[in-house]
């Protein structure tokens, strides 16, 4: 009888921990927003694939934000969390106010990070500077553990001055 008991517990805790590992897991603190979703799959007896457009905003830079576009795979195994979503991404960043940044930042430094399977892959917003243009850099893409993935996208905005406040110089926030 113990050792049943015991058998329960586990079955019970091993579930409660694939249960925790299939809900989406967004590493930032700040969710993005989600903007709409528009299906781009029927399906008659499960949910259709869908595609999810999401607003976020620059966490160390104010007046910056970006829009991406991501696939939901459908199906039971979609819903379910257990279909390794695909890696196509796409981004849109501009400045929306005054620009201003709370923090130095390194090239390539990390702005938001999403897994997007149950185990291995990672969806990934990083920004950097082009200081000879004053220009921020972001670029999305998923990656793999073992592989990898060339799916990407680029977007830019330069800095550009908003009323009376100058443009500050991205260059003078990174870290060498």
């Amino acid at each position: 009888m113990t050792f049943c008991k015991s058998l329960m517990a586990a079955g019970i805790s091993a579930m409660l921990l694939i249960t925790a590992a299939i809900s989406p897991a967004i590493a930032a603190d700040d969710d993005p927003e989600l903007i709409f979703k528009k299906s781009t799959v029927f399906r008659l007896l499960s949910p259709n694939a869908k595609l999810s457009v999401y607003a976020l905003d620059d966490p160390i830079i104010e007046g910056v934000a970006c829009h991406f576009t991501l696939p939901e795979i459908g199906g039971w195994k979609g819903w379910a969390g257990f279909a390794e979503e695909r890696s196509e991404v796409s981004l849109a960043c501009r400045q929306v106010g005054p620009v201003s940044f709370k923090a130095k930042f390194e090239q390539g430094d990390e702005m938001y990070k999403q897994r997007r399977s149950l185990f291995f892959k990672k969806l990934q917003i990083v920004r950097g500077c082009d200081p000879e243009r004053n220009t921020l850099v972001y670029l999305v893409y998923s990656d793999r553990i073992i592989e990898g993935s060339p799916q990407n996208s680029t977007s830019t905005v330069p800095i550009m001055p908003w009323g009376n406040s100058p443009a500050p110089k991205c260059g003078e926030y990174m870290e060498k």
